[in-house]
């Protein structure tokens, strides 16, 4: 799946070269006939034009319709859409998640400001041009929908009357035994930190030392391996401490210290080492110092596969978890987060304890670097899925404005989201400030305070 996003990239790249180039051609052909100074005009109000309206990358038509599958046996119920109101025939009572399947033609401004839908008291945006069957998320509304009084309305697009409402009910999986696996230190916090930072007993496991791309820590007079070097401590620091602000303690905390970048070729050559591509180090005990227990790894200290799993092993029948939070295979296409989940079915397969549940998170998709779409503090719609998913349950439970402030002071700890924006990237805010209407969070200026602070989370639950 990782090898499918580079292939939508560079179709995406290939056709703006030739958007690209048949623009110039056409400015060249503008400026001979007409006038000169046409050409620089235009070329500045084209740039403006593409930052406002064409910079994101979608990888996939607005007309596509969205494909899920749910698990044999889930609730649906039909609903409509009328007057302003769902309503939906028949009792989704003791459902803890509640999607809405419904058809979006988006309007003529759909084309160039944001389309969404006004559920309640939540907004849930949708691509610029949307026509299609999307899915809303309605976890948490349950009692305004049992009473018919669930108001809903689009703006700068319309709804279909008819709908299906999927009803599923999960237990309290922050009530269970918890262990989440992070490929990165910020994975835990992006996905799961409302869920962990109210379960009864949580362990967080870091898989790797994040030291790679250290360029702004050269503004401080350290070559490239130094500034790698003092990333990937900076960023091990973070996996232990931040998880304390969500109540767990340095004790329940794990860094592996492997390398950034290097699960997929591990897990091609299990017993190879392979050290980090920029920090020039190779012995993964140096970023285990602080952990609480001895782990296999440390006896030599080689970063192998081999190790990797069978740490993985260890800390399974240690901690002991009845659920593992890790990313989902299919549709987080990040190398790291695959092969991390992968290594942890091998560790499961080979380890004495055997966990209950997975529950699958997204941090990046393959097909849009927007989603969730939308501002901050409002809901998550479910994300683009253009090919067919395993049919898996979905748990999205829902955050206080309270628990989402704790969540947006979390991600403000963590260094590798603190960087100032790029002039390019402020540049681009602005224009779609004032040209499309968008907005940023004041918590921070990364593009993950805006996708990962909303009212709710939402994991894909697996049983093992």
């Amino acid at each position: 799946m990782a090898g499918r996003k580079q292939q939508l990239l560079k179709r995406h790249r290939r056709h703006k070269r030739i958007a690209l180039l048949v623009s110039l051609l056409l400015l060249a052909l503008l400026g001979v006939l007409l006038a000169w100074w046409l050409v620089p005009l235009l070329l500045v109000l084209g740039w403006i034009g593409h930052e406002a309206w064409f910079a994101d990358h979608l990888f996939y038509s607005p007309a596509d319709d969205y494909r899920y599958d749910f698990p044999p046996g889930t609730q649906q119920l039909p609903a409509r859409v009328a007057d302003g109101v769902l309503r939906v025939e028949g009792d989704c009572a003791g459902a803890d998640t509640l999607i809405l399947q419904l058809e979006l033609r988006a309007g003529w401004l759909g084309r160039w400001l944001d389309p969404y839908v006004r559920v309640g008291g939540d907004r849930q945006d949708f691509e610029r041009g949307v026509s299609g069957r999307r899915y809303l998320n309605l976890s948490g509304q349950g009692e305004a929908l049992a009473a018919g009084s669930l108001p809903i309305r689009g703006r700068f697009c319309r709804l279909g009357a008819s709908a299906t409402l999927y009803a599923l009910s999960n237990p309290d999986y922050a009530r269970q035994r918890l262990m989440v696996i992070a490929p990165h230190a910020d994975d835990a916090e992006l996905a799961a930190f409302g869920l962990y930072s109210r379960a009864n007993e949580a362990s967080i496991v870091t898989l790797t030392q994040g030291e790679i791309e250290a360029d702004a820590y050269r503004r401080l007079g350290l070559e490239q391996a130094a500034a790698a070097r003092l990333k990937g401590r900076l960023r091990t620091w973070d996996s232990l401490a931040v998880p304390l602000w969500g109540g767990v303690t340095s004790e329940r905390c794990v860094q592996l210290g492997y390398y950034c970048l290097q699960l997929p070729a591990m897990a091609e050559q299990p017993a190879q080492a392979f050290g980090s591509r920029e920090s020039g180090e190779s012995d993964i005990r140096r970023a285990r110092r602080h952990n609480p227990l001895q782990l296999p790894g440390d006896t030599d200290g080689v970063p192998s596969w081999h190790n990797l799993v069978t740490d993985l092993a260890a800390l399974l029948e240690h901690y002991r978890p009845e659920v593992l939070v890790t990313p989902h295979p299919e549709l987080d296409p990040h190398g790291d987060h695959v092969a991390a989940t992968r290594a942890l079915r091998e560790a499961i397969a080979a380890s004495a304890w055997k966990p209950q549940t997975l529950l699958l998170y997204a941090n990046h998709l393959h097909d849009n670097d927007r989603w969730p779409m939308g501002p901050a503090g409002q809901g998550i719609a479910l994300p683009p899925a253009i090919e067919p998913l395993p049919a898996d349950g979905l748990w999205s439970p829902t955050l206080s404005a309270e628990v989402q402030l704790d969540k947006a002071m979390a991600l403000a700890m963590q260094h590798d989201l603190q960087g100032p924006l790029p002039t390019k990237k402020r540049l681009r805010r602005l224009i779609q400030r004032l040209l499309a209407g968008r907005r940023w969070p004041a918590s921070g200026e990364d593009e993950f305070f805006r996708k990962a602070v909303r009212r709710h989370e939402l994991f894909w639950v697996r049983p093992l």
